[in-house]
């Protein structure tokens, strides 16, 4: 099965403000004890969700349920480079991120589960989080091809390298779905070099 090519990504977007926002905050580590990624969604957040009584304190991932493009700050995702971060966001229905920066793993996981992170400079980062916030139902358009994001009548220019860029475009993103559906090309090259 071919991987998905991501040209263009559309949704509505939910502001997530801050800077230096961590994997540790994106999931708690206590939930992190799973067998698998499913379910991991619910979780998301959650210490910033929920006070310690359990009760819901509006946090923006809640007032945007049906929001699927995610918008921070500076340096997203620091922290444990662990892997559930990312697996929570996707599971949660996050298809995008877009920050000011990233952390370097945290960066390389979302792009090996498809999850473009993106960036802007913070003066249109501050105006996309703006424009969000008064009009939480406005249709945001990702365009990697022209590298652009388009809201209502604004145009961005977004940044993201060009290795994960063409990955995503051209349906290379996950290496480990590659090999799979390249299993021939592995099994001639194991009887080539004549290992059992």
């Amino acid at each position: 099965m071919a991987l998905k090519k991501f040209e263009i990504i559309e949704g509505k977007g939910v502001s997530v403000k801050g800077n230096d926002i961590d994997t540790d905050r994106i999931i708690p580590a206590r939930f992190m004890k799973c067998v698998t990624f499913e379910g991991l969604g619910q979780y998301t957040f959650y210490d910033v969700r929920f006070d310690e009584n359990g009760k819901s304190t509006n946090h923006p991932l809640d007032l945007a349920k049906t929001a699927n493009i995610l918008i921070s700050g500076a340096n997203f995702g620091c922290g444990s480079s662990r892997e559930h971060a990312p697996q929570a966001l996707y599971h949660w229905g996050i298809r995008a991120v877009i920050a000011q920066s990233f952390a370097e793993i945290f960066f390389g996981n979302c792009i090996t589960l498809g999850i473009p992170c993106l960036t802007l400079a913070m003066q249109e980062l501050e105006t996309l989080h703006d424009l969000i916030q008064k009009n939480p139902q406005v249709e945001i358009q990702i365009d990697l091809l022209q590298k652009q994001i388009k809201v209502a009548d604004n145009i961005f220019n977004l940044e993201i390298p060009e290795q994960a860029r063409l990955s995503l475009i051209n349906g290379a993103w996950d290496s480990l779905g590659e090999l799979l559906e390249s299993k021939a090309q592995v099994e001639e090259t194991k009887q080539r070099l004549n290992i059992s």
